[in-house]
């Protein structure tokens, strides 16, 4: 059976971020938080922290860690009838992706958060990949375009975000003057988020064209969205962020037949509790006036 103690050892380590102001949280020297590790990594055999070049979990520790926030929401739960147990403050590893956090991600769950004392952990991860980090073990809950759960997990639709390429009008003269033609993707540059985005390949298979491109990695939907403003190439924006400078011309559409939906699942484990139930419904609830 696991020894809770050595648990909060590792949590309190990896959320500190060192041995030394883990201590400070705990009310324990730092050689004592040191050697709780130690026991916790004799008992499971392996190791849960790597300690160079940086501080950080294994994928054991990680899978521990993601085991502790649901003991906690769990804990949560047991509260709402035993108002006499203190619980201190739970906090939530979720993976989403950058554009949900930079457009209507806090509008849904901040009251929430507020309501319940809910303290996140936000992972970024693109939406297509976001559920890798469930498989692994190193996340509560993600929100991702695969509509596919895990085992032990449930599936929940909320709804899509629409993307359009947008660019520069003086953007578009230069590279597409006359019309949209494929070849010219060849020379156009794209922005895209990071090397596991493949928004902009899959607008281009939509248009026809299946070559290779030129493209900026910026992996901040803010820096995106700056980078297209500044002429440096033609992106897929969500229509959140693309709206306004659509409409004051600031940004066109490169191929207004073309726009892409992604739809957007949130993903999260059968055994998180009543806690994880209300967090789903809130949502839902919300996704559905925040998302297309």
């Amino acid at each position: 059976m696991l020894d809770y103690k050595l648990l909060e050892a590792l949590a309190t380590v990896v959320e500190a971020g060192g041995f030394e102001r883990a201590g400070v949280e705990l009310g324990l020297s730092q050689s004592a938080v040191s050697q709780r590790i130690k026991l916790l990594e004799s008992r499971v055999g392996q190791p849960v922290l790597v300690r160079h070049p940086e501080l950080r979990a294994t994928a054991l520790g990680r899978q521990l860690l993601n085991h502790v926030q649901q003991v906690q929401l769990l804990e949560r739960d047991l509260q709402r009838g035993l108002p006499s147990l203190h619980t201190e403050r739970s906090r939530l590893r979720i993976a989403l992706n950058a554009d949900s956090l930079a457009t209507w991600w806090a509008e849904a769950i901040g009251r929430f958060c507020r309501e319940e004392g809910l303290l996140l952990d936000l992972v970024i991860e693109d939406q297509d990949i976001g559920l890798r980090r469930m498989r692994e073990g190193d996340v509560a809950a993600c929100l991702c375009a695969g509509d596919q759960p895990v085992a032990g997990a449930r599936c929940v639709e909320l709804g899509r975000m629409t993307y359009r390429a947008l660019a520069r009008p003086d953007y578009l003269r230069q590279h597409f003057p006359d019309e949209l033609a494929l070849g010219r993707f060849r020379q156009a540059p794209a922005i895209v988020f990071g090397p596991h985005d493949q928004l902009q390949h899959r607008f281009l298979a939509q248009c026809g064209y299946h070559g290779q491109f030129p493209y900026h990695l910026c992996p901040s939907s803010e820096g995106f969205v700056q980078l297209a403003r500044a002429g440096m190439g033609y992106g897929m924006i969500p229509d959140h962020q693309g709206r306004p400078l659509l409409a004051s011309g600031e940004l066109v559409e490169i191929a207004p037949e073309a726009p892409l939906q992604v739809r957007l699942y949130w993903h999260y484990w059968r055994h998180g509790g009543d806690f994880m139930d209300r967090l789903t419904r809130t949502l839902v609830h919300q996704a559905s006036h925040l998302l297309a």
